[in-house]
């Protein structure tokens, strides 16, 4: 009996580099499906607003949460009410990754009861300065 053996290239061994940001993609998008009502609405509307403003950073799930890194370190996350539990506002936050320094004191964490324009471009430069 002849025995055949199956030779692996170097392309069929590497994985592809976008696999991770395809799957963190839809990991964070099913992370925000989670979330309860009004919640759910703003998440998608935070995800789409730190796409556009940081597009080098990757979504990924982070301690349960929507998350943002940037080589693999998590510069911006959200966490809204967990199906379930009623919480007062959702929370938009910043890692030490995050550029925001100013003096000796500056915010990292936000509470979020609504999304209009205004806090929409506020989110967005924040994220943009995170990056920079």
């Amino acid at each position: 009996m002849k025995k055949t053996t199956t030779k692996t290239t170097l392309n069929q061994q590497k994985p592809d580099p976008h696999a991770e940001e395809v799957d963190g993609e839809s990991t964070v998008l099913a992370k925000i499906a989670e979330m309860a009502g009004p919640y759910r609405a703003m998440g998608e509307r935070l995800h789409a607003i730190i796409k556009a403003s940081a597009p080098a950073l990757s979504p990924k799930v982070w301690y349960g949460m929507p998350a943002y890194a940037r080589d693999g370190k998590v510069v911006c996350f959200f966490r809204g009410a967990i199906l379930g539990k009623n919480e007062r506002y959702m929370t938009f936050g910043f890692t030490e990754e995050a550029n925001l320094d100013e003096g000796a004191l500056w915010p990292i964490a936000f509470a979020l009861k609504e999304l209009t324009a205004a806090e929409e471009a506020r989110i967005g430069a924040l994220v943009k300065k995170a990056v920079s």
